[in-house]
């Protein structure tokens, strides 16, 4: 079991803090609303209404020490660089901020956070790669230029197997998972000589360009 720290808890950070609460590991949750902190209060390990800025109110939560800990304090760009600076002091490994611009981002990327969080540009970056085309399903960025797409298999390669479709080779891309929609079995290590099916789907890695290239394929 591990423990994390979540600082602010609008919809972002109350949903890391029940998800990670729900996945069983002992979560710490803060925030200056009293509403918000009751609200949480029956799906996490603690939750307390205090500042997150403040040195000693983490220590008494018990945020020392934690595995990692999550910044979500809104439009309050200056909370989430005091709540920052306050879990690296507490010795808390990884830091994780939910940002609001990216000149937000790159203010909390210079103090050597783990990770920035921009949900709303997130968001309509995936949808925007998936309305773009008809064949995407789902969209997760790993990195700049990098990504993981859900495809619905092009109708040229159904009754195909993966070998002789040889896509890393002619597309640039690996499969990582078959999902096949009409039994929802995931399946993590395709079989490669398996015939792809209309009721289909990949789950594929690679450089967005390649990954885009393969998903207009007729």
């Amino acid at each position: 079991m591990k423990r994390f720290v979540v600082i602010g808890l609008g919809n972002f950070g109350a949903s890391v803090a029940e998800t990670l609460y729900m996945m069983k590991h002992e979560v710490v949750a803060l925030d200056t609303s009293e509403a918000a902190v009751d609200r949480i209060a029956p799906h996490v390990t603690r939750a307390a209404v205090g500042d997150g800025r403040q040195l000693k109110m983490l220590e008494r939560a018990g945020a020392k020490g934690a595995n990692a800990g999550v910044v979500s304090t809104g439009h309050d760009v200056t909370a989430s660089i005091l709540s920052t600076l306050a879990l690296k002091d507490l010795g808390v490994r990884e830091v994780f901020v939910k940002v609001i611009s990216l000149d937000h981002a790159r203010v909390m990327e210079k103090l050597g956070v783990t990770e920035t969080i921009f949900p709303e540009r997130e968001s309509g970056h995936r949808l925007a790669t998936r309305i773009m085309s008809t064949t995407i399903l789902n969209y997760v960025r790993l990195g700049t230029g990098f990504s993981v797409q859900e495809m619905a298999v092009p109708e040229s390669w159904i009754g195909h197997s993966l070998r002789q479709l040889e896509l890393p080779r002619k597309h640039g891309i690996n499969v990582v998972a078959l999902h096949d929609v009409l039994t929802d079995e995931m399946i993590p290590v395709p079989d490669a000589d398996a015939m792809l099916k209309d009721s289909d789907t990949l789950l594929v890695a690679g450089k967005d360009d390649d990954l885009a290239r393969a998903a207009n394929v007729k």
